[in-house]
C-alpha cells in the first residue's frame, strides 16, 4: 500500500516522548499522504510507558510494547512488521532530528527514484559528542573501504527505507544499534540505490544508551561479518595479500641478511595466503550463486 509508515524505538524516554509524536503527527499531516505512526515501546520503565498508554494520540498512531528491553533493533522490527505502507521511515525520540524534514526524506522512495535516503549528519549544525567521533571516523572509513562507497553516514536514525528491501534482510539484520550498519552496508553490496539528505543534529534529550567502548568494538566486529556476508571477497583477499608479502618479505630479508633463511616460515605463509584466497574466492562464488 502507497504511503509512509514512521516507526520510532522508545526506550526510557519520558522527557521527549511526547513532543516527538505529536511533532510527526503534525508532520504526516502536512503532506496530504496515507501515513501511520508506531511507536514501540521497548521495554522503558522510566514511565514512558504510562505516556503512551494515557496519551490520545488519534488514529494515525499505534503503540506496541515489549514486555522487556530487547533492543533498538528489535523495536524496528516489530514496528516493521506491524506496518501497512510501502515506504519505512526510522526516528528517534530523542529530538535530535530535525523531523520536519521527513517529507523530504520520503519523497524520492514514493517516486521510484531510490531504496533508502539516509539523513546523513554533515549539516552545519551537528552535535556529535567528541569522545563518539574519533569511533565514528574509524568505523566510517572501514565501511567506505568495505563497501566501496563513500558513505557520509553510516548508523544514522534518520532515514526512510522501501519495505521490500527491509524484507529481504530482516532475517540478518542484527536487534541492537547496529540496525542502521547493517541496512547500509546490505543495501550497497546489493546495488540497491541510496541518497543522503543532508540534515543538522541537535543535542540530545534525556541520556544516551551508546557505549562508547563496547559499541565501538561492536560496530567494528559487525561491519566485517556483514561484508564477509555480502562482499566476502574484500576481506580475504587484503588478508591473503599480508600473509603473502610478509612471506616474501621475510625470506629475502632471512636470505640476504641472515646466516640461516627462514625458508619454513617463508612457505608457511604463502602456503596460508594461498589457501585464504581460495577460500575467498570459493566465498565469493557462493555469494554471488545465492544473490
Amino acid at each position: 500500500m502507497t504511503g509512509i509508515t514512521v516507526i520510532v524505538p522508545v526506550y526510557n524516554e519520558r522527557e521527549s516522548v511526547r513532543e516527538t509524536l505529536q511533532l510527526l503527527g503534525r508532520v504526516l499531516d502536512t503532506t496530504g499522504l496515507a501515513g501511520e505512526i508506531i511507536a514501540v515501546d521497548d521495554g522503558s520503565t522510566d514511565g514512558t510507558r504510562d505516556i503512551l498508554k494515557k496519551e490520545p494520540w488519534g488514529s494515525r498512531c499505534t503503540v506496541l510494547t515489549h514486555d522487556r528491553n530487547k533492543g533498538y533493533g528489535a523495536a524496528l522490527k516489530t514496528g516493521i512488521r506491524a506496518s501497512r505502507y510501502n515506504v519505512i521511515c526510522i526516528a528517534d525520540c530523542d529530538g535530535t532530528y530535525p523531523l520536519e524534514k521527513l517529507p523530504e526524506l520520503a519523497a524520492p522512495l514514493l517516486a521510484d527514484q531510490s531504496d533508502m535516503v539516509v539523513g546523513a549528519r554533515v549539516g552545519k549544525d551537528v552535535h556529535i559528542p567528541l569522545v563518539r567521533r574519533p569511533a565514528k571516523w574509524l568505523i566510517q572509513c572501514l565501511a567506505n573501504y568495505l563497501s566501496g562507497e563513500k558513505i557520509p553516514d553510516l548508523n544514522s536514525g534518520f532515514r526512510a527505507i522501501k519495505k521490500e528491501a527491509l524484507i529481504r534482510f530482516l532475517g540478518v539484520l542484527p536487534d541492537g544499534f547496529s540496525f542502521t550498519t547493517t541496512i547500509t552496508i546490505a543495501l550497497l553490496t546489493n546495488d540497491y540505490r541510496v541518497r543522503y539528505l543532508p540534515i543538522s543534529y541537535r543535542k540530545r534529550q534525556g541520556r544516551s544508551k551508546i557505549r562508547p567502548v563496547y559499541d565501538t568494538v561492536n560496530f567494528v566486529k559487525l561491519v566485517i561479518r556483514t561484508v564477509l556476508y555480502f562482499h566476502p571477497f574484500k576481506i580475504f583477499l587484503p588478508a591473503s595479500a599480508i600473509l603473502f608479502f610478509a612471506g616474501i618479505g621475510i625470506g629475502a630479508y632471512t636470505y640476504f641478511f641472515a646466516a640461516h633463511p627462514a625458508a619454513n616460515i617463508t612457505a608457511m605463509l604463502v602456503l596460508a595466503a594461498f589457501q585464504i584466497f581460495a577460500i575467498g574466492l570459493i566465498a565469493d562464488m557462493i555469494d554471488k550463486r545465492m544473490r
